[in-house]
């Protein structure tokens, strides 16, 4: 009898414990399996999508402008994380202009991680530099040519969250001549909308590349209208401050391609807005014969170069009277 209870007791011991364990899989195999649902998937957006919108955050963004100051206008200037001469040129140019026609005006230049085996020594030379200027934001995104649209989402982002009492921002490439006091005439005439403004050299009927050799070429499983919405091209572009909130509201909804001022054309005909066509033929000109006459200059707002030493020579003749 002793021995039948000593028995039943081990099988029950070992019933219990084998119980225990039994539930204690279940619940750990649901729990991961729970995670694993909720878990984002990364999937790769292939050579013509870009993987935005994800978690990225900006890592470098000390700059006092739209924190400590309120600028009428500011400009935005992408630029390659290697690529400190346009920094410093543009430095010493037109974005050295702060005050102009009795507005503050402030340039920020935007960046992503430097890419290549010398990566880190690079993003330490890159603190380094915004210890001196405090004029550059970063993301943790690779700064790349097909990563153009993440960066130009990053910069508006970056807008949205800091700049809501700024008038007008302006995104100028890095190898683009800007006459910042033909921009801020412009911005200041009676006519210019405060709301729902998009103006530079505006492309109506751009078509869609299907031409395989083109660095623009867009499958059409990708984008299947043979043409584009209206858009700025990116050369420069200036929006209303209202536009990078209202932009972001609807791209989750549009699947974000490489060419990033066509995305935002994309994403201004779902808002049902459309760009404005500068006043004048002269403001934005895209690679005309250089070097650019005196006349040519005082007529213009933006213009593609043909150098950097452009961008200097054109600053200088532009702040002789005779051309301002």
């Amino acid at each position: 009898m002793e021995n039948r209870r000593r028995r039943f007791k081990i099988i029950f011991v070992w019933i219990l414990g084998a119980a225990t364990l039994f539930f204690m899989y279940i619940n750990i195999d649901w729990d991961d399996s729970m995670s694993r649902e909720t878990e984002v998937q990364w999937e790769d957006p292939g050579p013509y999508h870009v993987a935005y919108p994800r978690n990225y955050k900006f890592i470098m963004d000390d700059t006092p402008t739209c924190k400590s100051t309120t600028p009428f206008l500011v400009l935005m200037v992408p630029v390659a994380p290697h690529n400190v001469e346009a920094r410093d040129i543009i430095r010493k140019t037109w974005g050295s202009e702060k005050l102009v026609l009795g507005k503050l005006v402030e340039t920020v230049f935007v960046l992503g991680l430097p890419g290549g085996a010398h990566a880190d020594k690079l993003q330490v030379k890159l603190e380094v530099e915004n210890l001196e200027y405090h004029d550059m934001i970063q993301a943790n995104f690779q700064d790349s040519y097909r990563n153009l649209t993440i960066k130009t989402m990053m910069m508006l982002e970056w807008l949205a969250a800091n700049c809501g009492k700024v008038s007008y921002a302006t995104k100028v490439d890095d190898d683009i001549f800007l006459h910042v006091q033909n921009l801020v005439k412009l911005l200041l005439k009676p006519g210019t909308p405060k709301q729902n403004f998009s103006t530079g050299s505006v492309l109506w009927h751009s078509p869609t590349m299907r031409d395989t050799n083109n660095k623009f070429y867009m499958p059409r499983d990708v984008f299947s209208k043979p043409e584009y919405p209206p858009y700025a091209e990116g050369l420069a572009y200036v929006m209303s401050m209202d536009l990078p909130a209202k932009i972001l509201t609807v791209a989750p909804q549009i699947k974000p391609i490489f060419i990033e001022d066509a995305y935002l054309g994309m994403c201004l005909k779902r808002l049902s807005i459309s760009p404005t066509d500068h006043p004048e033929k002269t403001m934005f000109l895209v690679y005309p014969p250089h070097p650019l006459s005196s006349w040519q200059l005082s007529k213009l707002i933006a213009t593609t170069t043909s150098s950097m030493k452009d961008i200097t020579l054109y600053w200088q003749m532009t702040r002789k009277p005779s051309v301002k």
